[in-house]
């Protein structure tokens, strides 16, 4: 062979076993080793908050455990039983209770916040922030919804332990942030494209922030001539629309950007649902809302009477809470129950879907279950379960606090400051449950 052929022939075998053999990486020519799959840096998942209120208490006889059976060894409760196959990723917390709460009629509006209602002199109602909302302020900066709030179709009213409102969420002002009530609306919300044309949607804008301006305009030409209770009364004004602002400036941040579709589509829900499929739907569409981001902080605040009327029950939630042996305990387990089989297929989904790193949405995420209220118009022993890895926590366990001495702010505190949440202190609490995150 001449040294033409065998160059040739070496030539042929290079370019056919290209595969085996390359060029090595030469720095100096700008050549860059590109990182292996084993160093290469994946954005961590983000956490998220949910919040699952029930509003009427539970049937405290079968709901909570045995308060002598502390840490891992306890008994899970009979109408708890659908939770048992995720025992090890939930703690159940006994003894957590609101100070300022004298009021069995407002179970769910003080749930998330912890306030004094007669906090302010002369005033029958007042509310602070809401611990759901101090956790969108720092998780919802990058995401369409800042929170998603979600309500029963049918919450009864004031009288029936759930107090004014629909939502669980409460601003910096003490005021209800509004929530969507029915699943066809948040599906919409979260998933269906606009179809007006952007250049009428940006006019709208437009014109929301037109009517702003005459407004603040006209407010501040007034600020001048009022006295110290009327400013304060301003004050809470300004801040009100500096909130509709924020809200319009992120509205046209992301104007123009398509909607994600979830992992597995959801069929668009019929209006008419209600009661425990209504419900069942409000927590596929939380699942699928995390698997796109569409929000990190969520509260849903579940109906009583049609989740009654759902399970074939003729009474009203309200009565049902007043219950004795019979009839009523049976329907109030027959409820707890069915809680108990939608959470534990909320946390079955959450398991389920996967993240971009390779964890699941359960893992970095921190569920709160519960009530302001035990049972009928009790308010202490607040039934408080908590789950998912977003928070830290050590699960596995139940933990009986000091009766009357822990408030549920240190819960609330705790889950923030496991979650990254820039917070020191929230409502009355008065330190972080170290029980929580020690084995």
């Amino acid at each position: 062979m001449t040294t033409a052929q065998h160059t040739q022939t070496r030539r042929a075998f290079i370019k056919a076993g290209g595969t085996l053999l390359a060029l090595p990486l030469l720095e100096s020519l700008g050549m860059q080793r590109p990182l292996s799959a084993a160093v290469q840096t994946v954005t961590p998942a983000p956490k998220r908050m949910v919040f699952l209120g029930m509003g009427f208490g539970v049937t405290e006889e079968s709901w909570y455990p045995d308060p002598s059976q502390i840490g891992e060894k306890y008994d899970m409760p009979k109408v708890l039983t659908p939770l048992a196959k995720h025992k090890n990723d939930l703690t159940i917390i006994q003894n957590l209770y609101h100070q300022y709460t004298v009021d069995g009629h407002f179970g769910s509006t003080f749930w998330l916040t912890g306030a004094n209602r007669y906090a302010v002199a002369g005033q029958s109602f007042h509310n602070t922030i809401s611990v759901d909302q101090v956790a969108a302020e720092q998780l919802g900066r990058e995401t369409r919804f800042t929170s998603i709030q979600l309500s029963g179709s049918n919450l009864g009213n004031a009288s029936d332990g759930h107090g004014p409102g629909l939502s669980l969420a409460w601003n910096r002002q003490g005021k209800p942030v509004a929530s969507w009530q029915l699943p066809v609306v948040a599906y919409h919300r979260l998933f269906s494209d606009d179809s007006a044309p952007l250049a009428v949607r940006q006019q709208q804008l437009a014109e929301q922030r037109s009517v702003l301006d005459v407004v603040l305009t006209d407010a501040k030409s007034v600020q001048r001539r009022i006295n110290k209770t009327d400013s304060d009364k301003l004050d809470e004004y300004f801040q009100s629309v500096r909130e509709i602002e924020v809200r319009l400036a992120k509205e046209e941040k992301w104007m123009g950007v398509e909607k994600k579709k979830p992992q597995n589509p959801i069929r668009e829900p019929a209006e008419s649902l209600e009661g425990v499929e209504e419900m069942r739907i409000m927590y596929d569409l939380m699942v699928a809302a995390m698997q796109v981001d569409a929000s990190r902080v969520f509260t849903y605040r579940m109906p009583g009477d049609t989740m009654l009327a759902s399970l074939g029950a003729n009474m009203s939630a309200h009565n049902m809470s007043h219950y004795a042996e019979g009839d009523r305990q049976e329907v109030s387990e027959l409820r707890d129950r069915h809680h108990a089989i939608l959470l534990s297929d909320f946390m079955d989904k959450l398991k389920a879907s996967k993240s971009a790193d390779g964890s699941t949405l359960f893992d970095n995420a921190t569920i709160a279950f519960g009530s302001n209220i035990r049972t009928k118009h009790s308010l202490t022993n607040c039934p408080t379960i908590v789950a998912g890895g977003g928070a830290g926590i050590q699960h596995g366990r139940h933990l009986v606090m000091d009766d009357r001495k822990t408030p549920l702010c240190n819960l609330w505190l705790s889950l923030l400051k496991g979650s990254g949440i820039e917070a020191e202190q929230f409502g009355d609490s008065r330190g972080v449950i170290d029980e929580l995150f020690a084995a």
